[in-house]
């Protein structure tokens, strides 16, 4: 069953990536497929184990009544010998005895090589849950890698994509023209303040004619001298 889905799988899927629209998603759907798989066969497993260990029991469990039986006829025979059991009384029941031990052995047989097919099987059953187990961890594990490759490569496409969009020649004369813009603005802002600074030294100039020249300092000495009757 696990080597015909495999086959499949292999053929089909490049066909089944092309029809689906996620790979990851199907990648993920097929693991979980393979995982119910896992848990059935651990299951069939588990059932073949223990019907080997029950056909074991059972073949010891007849080994040990066909002792018993053999024991038995060993006591008939020694019953007969000290007299207490008649010989032909005796002999007939240890004969039964030994027949019984007969089939007993023979079940006893029968069931070990039942056993024994059973734990073949187990052990064929236990190498292919190994097999299948390490093949769905090799899975996990490159699906996880394949996903983080997948993510950077759609992030470096996005961005690749971006910068293929992306219009230097257009970018780069709108910031000249963005240039000019702002030289214009500066040499007007420039020729506006020296146009003010023309202004404000006719201003000045004017203001400064109409002020009275004349000495406040020596006016008020000659006052002063004056008063204190100081001549020149």
């Amino acid at each position: 069953m696990f080597k015909r889905f495999f086959n499949i799988s292999k053929s089909n899927v490049n066909a089944m990536i092309d029809r689906f629209e996620d790979p990851i998603k199907m990648t993920e759907q097929g693991i979980l497929d393979l995982k119910k798989d896992l848990n059935a066969a651990m299951q069939s497993l588990a059932q073949v184990k223990a019907i080997a260990i029950r056909t074991r029991k059972e073949a010891v469990a007849k080994q040990r009544l066909a002792q018993e039986y053999e024991d038995k006829a060993r006591q008939l025979l020694l019953k007969a010998g000290t007299g207490s059991l008649e010989t032909a009384e005796a002999e007939r029941l240890a004969t039964s005895a030994l027949d019984e031990q007969t089939k007993r052995l023979a079940e006893s047989q029968h069931h070990s090589q039942e056993a024994a097919g059973h734990e073949t099987m187990a052990k064929d059953l236990d190498t292919k849950v190994a097999r299948l187990r390490s093949t769905i961890t090799t899975y996990d594990n490159e699906l996880a890698t394949l996903k983080a490759r997948a993510k950077t490569a759609a992030s470096t496409k996005k961005i690749n994509g971006q910068l293929a969009s992306i219009d230097t020649s257009g970018t780069i004369a709108m910031l000249e023209r963005m240039k000019e813009k702002v030289e214009e603005d500066e040499s007007l802002a420039s020729a506006y303040g020296e146009l003010a600074d023309q202004e404000n030294t006719v201003d000045k100039e004017i203001d400064l004619a109409l002020v009275d020249k004349t000495p406040h300092a020596s006016v008020q000495l000659e006052q002063l001298k004056q008063r204190m009757g100081i001549d020149g």
